[in-house]
């Protein structure tokens, strides 16, 4: 069974199959249009996922060597709706054209499943750290669509406040990267800078981004990469923290790790000092992809699954409800 995948939640239209030999295609067009603006315009990222869905869409299949898929998977949520939408209505009308199931996927599953991609004898259960724009939350995965949270943010993700601090820094978007560039020339020990919500598993990080903005107004001469790599460094220690512990409370040791936030340097070698067994899924499969989507939709069928055509998008999706309704 071949799966096209198709992603349109945020600024990247994605589009990927998957089969039964892994990953056969895998097609991204990230939009630069946002960073004049700061961040991501809405309206914008529609447009230009309705331009480009198509090309990426049939560049997915020739990649592929095929001309019909055995099943269209789509991103239903979380995301900006509009965006979602493009990418949902146009699997819903490629599955209604070509005579095969169509299923909607929840974006947090499908990075949540990313690391089958590279480890397909990952055996459940396994700790899920799961970094994904505005969602920072723990969950203990026993199996497909057995999802537990053990712990969440309860107010800023942690890819919210690297943005924030890259404009407190006069960085660019997306902060993440920038953040993570500077944090390499500056001093991590230079400041201090508080860890929220020690001693649990649930996080927080609008604490530390407000110490950010406050020392910067204190000091507007200190050196930017030293607070960039102090920001890193206090982001690191509680999302490691979290993981150490989580694995001790629940005695599970395969851990996992996605969304955009899984990328950074830093949080990967601090995950990988410790003594878990960590299963990280190549950088290009941490930002927003279609390979996840066609997994995780493929998967799903496979169990027996598939979407009504009148599963709608959601613009938010909670942690807890990885499944569509």
């Amino acid at each position: 069974m071949k799966v096209l995948g198709i992603e349109s939640s945020c600024d990247e239209t994605a589009a990927a199959v998957v089969g039964a030999e892994g990953l056969l295609s895998d097609i991204i067009h990230s939009q630069t249009v946002h960073e004049q603006y700061g961040g991501v315009v809405p309206e914008v990222a529609s447009r230009a996922h309705a331009e480009n869905i198509v090309a990426t869409c049939r560049a997915a299949l020739a990649g592929a060597g095929i001309v019909r898929p055995d099943a269209v998977a789509a991103t239903s949520g979380p995301g900006l709706l509009g965006a979602v939408l493009v990418g949902h209505c146009f699997a819903k009308a490629s599955a209604i054209a070509w005579g095969v199931p169509f299923i909607g996927i929840n974006h947090l599953e499908g990075h949540l499943l990313a690391p089958l991609l590279d480890a397909p004898d990952l055996e459940w259960p396994w700790i899920s750290l799961l970094v994904s724009g505005g969602h920072t939350t723990l969950y203990l995965a026993e199996g497909l669509g057995k999802y537990r949270v053990l712990g969440e943010t309860i107010d800023d993700a942690a890819g919210e406040a690297f943005d924030k601090v890259a404009r407190v820094c006069g960085l660019g978007y997306p902060g993440g990267p920038a953040i993570e560039a500077l944090a390499r020339h500056g001093d991590a020990g230079r400041f201090s800078l508080p860890r929220p919500l020690r001693g649990q598993l649930n996080l927080s990080f609008s604490g530390l981004k407000t110490a950010v903005i406050q020392l910067a107004a204190r000091e507007p001469d200190a050196n930017k990469a030293d607070i960039a790599a102090a920001f890193q460094d206090a982001v690191v220690d509680v999302l490691v923290s979290r993981v150490v512990r989580a694995a001790a409370e629940t005695g599970v040791r395969r851990v996992t790790i996605g969304g955009g936030v899984a990328a950074n340097t830093a949080l990967r070698e601090a995950l990988r000092q410790t003594d878990l067994e960590l299963y990280l899924p190549p950088r290009a499969r941490c930002t927003d992809n279609a390979a996840m989507i066609a997994l995780a939709g493929r998967l799903r069928l496979l169990a027996g699954e598939s979407s009504a055509l009148d599963l709608t998008a959601r613009a938010r999706w909670t942690p807890s409800e990885l499944l569509p309704p």
